[in-house]
């Protein structure tokens, strides 16, 4: 598997299905085989950046 934003595989795993990239810094969590992609903001909170890839680019491998 690699990250969608910055194409590395230097990921880390944090739960469930759940991953880290030590890259850029985004989580990634699988769900039916579709990668959803969060920023951590400062207070602990994740925003959803799915928006900027597209579905093949979220497809996981």
């Amino acid at each position: 598997m690699h990250c969608p934003n910055c194409h590395g595989t230097n990921l880390g795993k944090i739960g469930h299905q759940q991953y880290y990239c030590w890259n850029c810094f985004i989580e990634l969590t699988i769900q039916n085989g579709t990668i959803h992609v969060h920023e951590v903001e400062e207070d602990g909170t994740l925003s959803s950046l799915d928006d900027l890839f597209s579905e093949d680019e979220r497809t996981a491998q």
